[in-house]
This record gives C-alpha cells, sequence and structure tokens, in this order.
C-alpha cells in the first residue's frame, strides 16, 4: 500500500488576487519539485496543472492538495528537506490560520488514486475522531498493519 494525503488551506484573497502572486508563481516549481522526488507516486491536477482550480468545499477560498507517496519518509522529507520547506514558511502571507485540522493521511491501495470527495471524508473524520490508522498525521507512525487491525468507527 502506499500513502496518500490531504492538506487544505483557506486563502486570504481570491487566486488571483497580487496578495496570492508569489504562491502562484511558486506552485508550477514546487509541483514539479514533488514529482521528482524520491517515492512520489501521484498528485491531484486540474487543467491547469495543479489543483486550485478545483472546488471540494462549498467555502471557495479553500484549496486543496492531495498527493500520493511510498511512504511516510518520503512524503516527510519532500515536505521538510526540500525548497518545498521555504514556501511553507511563508503560509502565513497567503493563507488564513485553519483552527482545525487541515491535513490527513491514509493507506491506500497501490493502483488506486482517491478522489476529492475521499479525501474531504478521511479530513473530516480525523477532526471529528482524532489521529487513528484511518486517519492521521505526521505526529502517528501508523502502519499498513495497524490499519488492518484498526476498526473504523461509525456514527450510528
Amino acid at each position: 500500500m502506499y500513502l496518500a494525503q490531504v492538506n487544505i488551506a483557506e486563502m486570504i484573497a481570491p487566486i488571483n488576487d497580487p496578495i496570492m502572486a508569489d504562491f502562484v508563481n511558486n506552485l508550477d516549481r514546487i509541483n514539479a519539485l514533488a514529482e521528482k522526488s524520491d517515492g512520489f507516486i501521484w498528485r491531484l491536477k486540474g487543467d491547469d496543472g495543479n489543483a486550485t482550480s478545483i472546488t471540494v468545499f462549498d467555502n471557495l477560498f479553500l484549496i486543496i492538495n492531495m498527493s500520493v507517496w511510498e511512504n511516510m519518509d518520503t512524503l516527510f522529507d519532500f515536505t521538510y528537506k526540500t525548497t518545498h520547506a521555504e514556501i511553507l514558511k511563508r503560509k502565513k502571507e497567503w493563507f488564513k490560520n485553519m483552527p482545525r485540522m487541515h491535513m490527513a493521511f491514509w493507506y491506500v491501495d497501490q493502483d488506486h488514486h482517491p478522489t476529492a470527495q475521499e479525501a474531504k471524508e478521511r479530513l473530516y473524520y480525523l477532526q471529528e475522531h482524532g489521529e487513528s490508522p484511518y486517519a492521521f498525521s505526521f505526529k502517528s507512525k501508523y502502519t499498513v498493519e495497524d490499519l488492518r487491525n484498526y476498526k473504523v468507527k461509525t456514527s450510528n
């Protein structure tokens, strides 16, 4: 199995606003870096080559990023040990502080590309139930074996 990830961010201005220009101008470079990184498998993208035009939430200022990686180590290395980390440090220039969990990881079969709806469900599950093998973050080191032994909570 591979590791899927979703993260969302709420823009402080419309994507075409000058405030967002430096973020937008770095998208292609950072996405290309991800695609060349060890462990990268797949990423969500629209016709423009990124996911900023894909609407998943009622709030049109929420943008989504979703990708699949071989494992948590390769995702961590891309996120924090490449020039992606420099852009991440600047997130307050473009995005509001998210009071709730804004990223989620989960395991997918190697031939599966998760849908935006699936990502939304995992993110909401994490927000409601906390970290588990079903939906987690870098704070947890859940394995595929942990997932196999885990029973998902349902709201009945």
